[in-house]
């Protein structure tokens, strides 16, 4: 199973989310810190769910770095996160990526 299988499979299973985008970015950071030959080290994630209905930005990415912390501590170098409850407009701008090297966050 890919990490960006992994990634949906996780995040469905928590969050049954309204929307669920993952998008490998890692050919975007050929040749920059923590890429890797195959890719899959890079990631944007844009999930709505009712989860997140009434927390913070910083409360929902806690629940999702949270979810994928194994991803995070071992594959994952950087997650750019869009956290939305329903009916929120995605247009504000995604999180800073989280650096997931060494499981440090």
């Amino acid at each position: 199973m890919s990490i960006a299988d992994t990634i949906r499979r996780k995040l469905t299973e928590r969050f049954a989310p309204t929307r669920l985008e993952v998008e490998d970015q890692s050919h975007h950071h050929i040749g920059h810190e923590g890429a890797r030959p195959g890719g899959e080290t890079h990631f944007a994630v844009t999930i709505a769910s009712a989860a997140f209905t009434g927390q913070s930005r910083v409360a929902r990415q806690r629940l999702v770095y949270e979810t994928l912390a194994h991803e995070l501590a071992t594959r994952v170098h950087a997650l750019s996160l869009t956290t939305l409850a329903p009916g929120e407009d995605p247009s504000p701008q995604p999180s800073p990526c989280k650096r997931g090297e060494g499981g440090t966050r």
